[in-house]
């Protein structure tokens, strides 16, 4: 099997991702205590979004910033709507398992940052395989 770079950097850029947000999901789920429950779960997943989506637009840009110098815009054009395809699928996935699963755990009294760390893992790795595997079928990497 033909290993694809450009899908193991996006997956490397999607772990380095899930490990500072969901740290810093944790930390705020937890500050957030006495709050409601679907008040902690908002506000921790919106916390998430911004920290996972700010730091993996600055690795792409790193990770391709040369590549795409080299390809004409309509190729660049054409990867980046699929790109966005794929993460919109992967997103709907993401939150339809991380906001339910989330509130779930904090409504049966789990520990807020135990509760935010485990649905952060679980509704990432299906993020993950979703992502990937649409990629993959679109042929965009």
């Amino acid at each position: 099997m033909k290993v694809n770079q450009q899908l193991l950097q996006i997956n490397r850029n999607f772990i380095i991702c899930f490990i500072v947000s969901a740290s810093l999901s944790a930390v705020v789920a937890q500050s957030l205590l006495g709050y409601e429950n679907h008040l902690t779960t908002t506000i921790t997943i919106i916390t998430g979004y911004v920290v996972y989506f700010g730091i993996f637009s600055v690795l792409f840009y790193l990770d391709n910033k040369n590549r795409y110098k080299q390809m004409s815009s309509s190729l660049i054009k054409k990867e980046i709507l699929s790109m966005i395809s794929s993460f919109g699928v992967g997103e709907i996935i993401y939150l339809g398992i991380r906001w339910p699963s989330l509130y779930y755990f904090l409504e049966i009294n789990i520990e807020p940052y135990i509760a935010s760390l485990v649905s952060e893992i679980i509704a990432t790795a299906c993020y993950m395989i979703a992502v990937t595997i649409f990629l993959r079928k679109t042929k965009t990497f």
